[in-house]
């Protein structure tokens, strides 16, 4: 990744994926925009540039991913210290995304995680596993379970759009 263009490619590319990621996790637009750009600001733990990791976008995203999940103290504060700093908002959210997100609101923290992080970005168990720190199998158990009680939950849901006949 060179320095300035390289980067700029690999931000616009990787910024509004994992802010969605984050969003249908967190439930708040604004705080998942926020801890993303503040995954971004930092450096990677190494003296090296983040273009020498194998993986920048696994490396973007694990930064991004520790103050939602972790709800440390010093993260929040840095929120909100950072909150004036974010990037322009998207457009607001369509029925269907409200009542994806009202269904995903209902499933406990880890099983929403690994619904996002397997179906949303497209990651395998394996790599949720290691994320995660939990085993294959916990990983696999988490995302049938979501996928039973999400069924439940969109069970009578129709999508915006369909037109329903009346008998």
């Amino acid at each position: 990744m060179a320095e300035n263009g390289d980067f700029a490619d690999f931000y616009a590319a990787t910024f509004r994926v994992l802010t969605i990621q984050l969003y249908a996790y967190t439930g708040d637009l604004s705080e998942a925009q926020d801890v993303v750009q503040e995954a971004f600001s930092r450096r990677p733990p190494r003296r090296g540039k983040l273009a020498g990791y194998a993986a920048p976008a696994a490396w973007v995203r694990r930064v991004a991913w520790n103050p939602p999940t972790s709800g440390g103290r010093r993260a929040r504060r840095l929120l909100e210290l950072t909150r004036h700093q974010r990037p322009e908002p998207v457009a607001g959210p369509s029925p269907d995304r409200i009542a994806l997100m009202e269904a995903l609101s209902t499933l406990p923290p880890r099983h929403r995680q690994a619904v996002v992080l397997h179906y949303l970005s497209d990651l395998p168990v394996n790599e949720i596993a290691d994320i995660t720190g939990v085993a294959e199998g916990t990983v696999k158990s988490w995302l049938h379970r979501a996928r039973a009680a999400l069924a439940t939950r969109m069970a009578d849901w129709e999508p915006a759009g369909r037109e329903t006949e009346d008998v």
